[in-house]
């Protein structure tokens, strides 16, 4: 009796999983170092998220590296994996970094232009030779605000990092449901709205 249980009890657990890896929205991607721990970290800041990472038309190679700069370019992402020791404190930026993937592959140039606008960027991004940009003037651009609001419309949970604190914050360019149907008219493809996290 016992072992049929045990036997029932996988065959739910391998369904389970079979259902979520057909549902998933996670993204494609593939990681370039990291420990199991570390990588774990990344799929589940990216798991967390209402948005739909699938409609990024290219597998990501995620860089974990411990003191390397966190960024982005088009179809890599360099993560501190300093910054994932960090645990959940961590998963905002992580989706910060991939929602520049949905800039880079889905994005047109008036679209970035009519963003710009909408999100206070005085311009849209930097150029190479500041592709780390972290200072004073990350704020400023319109790619950093984009990401941050990504991040935090489809997330909006206390823990996530990203929630804007004052109206100055690149995560409050936009109120959440306003950019989610701007998103979503944009890319033409429905992301449904996160539902409200409350931590304790």
């Amino acid at each position: 009796m016992l072992k049929r249980i045990g036997t029932v009890a996988l065959v739910g657990l391998a369904a389970l999983a079979l259902a979520g890896t057909a549902g998933a929205r996670g993204g494609r991607y593939v990681f370039d170092g990291g420990t199991p721990r570390q990588q774990a970290q990344v799929r589940v800041a990216l798991d967390v998220s209402a948005f739909n990472w699938n409609v990024v038309p290219a597998t990501i190679v995620i860089h974990l590296q411990k003191g390397s700069d966190t960024y982005a370019t088009k179809g890599e992402i360099w993560i501190d994996t300093t910054l994932l020791s960090a645990g959940t404190f961590a998963w905002g930026p992580v989706q910060h970094e991939y929602a520049h993937q949905v800039d880079f592959f889905l994005l047109t140039d008036d679209q970035r232009a009519q963003l710009n606008t909408l999100l206070g960027g005085k311009v849209w991004s930097h150029d190479a030779s500041t592709a780390a940009l972290h200072g004073p003037d990350h704020a400023s651009l319109g790619a950093e605000r984009f990401a941050s609001t990504l991040a935090w419309a489809y997330w909006q949970s206390g823990a996530n990092s990203l929630k804007p604190a004052s109206k100055k914050d690149e995560s409050a360019s936009m109120a959440p449901p306003r950019f989610r149907r701007l998103l979503e008219q944009m890319l033409g493809v429905p992301n449904p709205a996160p539902p409200v996290v409350t931590v304790g």
